[in-house]
């Protein structure tokens, strides 16, 4: 997630942007020296930090693709972050060339790149800027309005976003809201940091983005599994997201160093 502040931010290259360090994280250019450093700093709290941003990178193909291939064709992802490669309209229309997807970041700059990236098609792709932390102001967007239908199944994807969403702003019931408003059939899709596996690696990590514009707070895996509320989870469950229909064989012993939970539900 691009931030989760109370309100979008103003652009300022000193202060190190989560958007922007997960950007250099993936290859990308869309980064400055303080994010760099910021990110530099991490990697060396856990070594195997870029496997754990590609790997979960990788979820989100793999749930894209399986989503799509079983005839979702409306995507709400929340919290996308600077646009990069393999997309998630990308995925998603390689399959369905009629999906519809509706991004949401409330970061300015990456709601400003993703216009640039998205001006040639805005019949079946938009971004909105908006927080997570107040559901409506996505559900009742007039842009998420405009592509998607609420009385059809939407998958809702929320990746690598809520550990951004401190307790005190109520994440539990966010995603309540946010289940709430979709139609039966419906998926949610989601991963998040937990110190379950590797608690000192995941502290040193935290420690590190305490100094970023949005620190984090990891879960439990039953405190991510209640995100999911009524919706049924998909096998395997929630997994360590290598672990989630691999496309290769995995060593569940090294699937544990990425420290990302994920999963998939769909609402009954």
């Amino acid at each position: 997630m691009a931030g989760s502040g109370s309100r979008p931010v103003g652009f300022d290259p000193t202060v190190p942007n989560i958007a922007r360090m997960y950007d250099y994280y993936l290859g990308g250019k869309d980064n400055y020296e303080a994010d760099r450093r910021r990110a530099q700093e991490a990697m060396q709290a856990d070594p195997t930090l870029l496997t754990c941003i590609r790997e979960n990178r990788a979820f989100l193909g793999r749930a894209v693709r399986y989503l799509a291939g079983q005839g979702v064709d409306q995507f709400l992802d929340i919290g996308t972050g600077l646009p990069t490669q393999q997309n998630v309209h990308q995925i998603a229309q390689s399959v369905n060339p009629g999906a519809r997807v509706v991004y949401v970041d409330y970061d300015e700059q990456v709601v400003a790149h993703a216009r640039a990236l998205l001006a040639a098609d805005t019949e079946t792709t938009t971004i909105v800027q908006a927080d997570l932390r107040r559901p409506r102001d996505i559900l009742e967007h007039s842009e998420t309005r405009r592509l998607l239908d609420f009385d059809r199944p939407i998958a809702v994807l929320v990746v690598a976003t809520l550990h951004f969403v401190p307790d005190s702003d109520g994440p539990a019931q966010i995603m309540a809201e946010l289940r709430d408003a979709l139609a039966p059939g419906s998926h949610l899709a989601l991963t998040h940091a937990s110190a379950d596996g590797m608690p000192d690696l995941v502290a040193r990590v935290v420690e590190v983005y305490r100094k970023t514009n949005a620190p984090g707070t990891p879960r439990t895996a039953e405190q991510i599994t209640a995100l999911f509320g009524d919706f049924e989870l998909l096998e395997p469950g929630l997994v360590w997201a290598p672990l989630w229909r691999p496309e290769r064989p995995v060593d569940p012993a090294e699937a544990i160093r990425t420290w990302f939970y994920a999963g998939v539900a769909r609402k009954p």
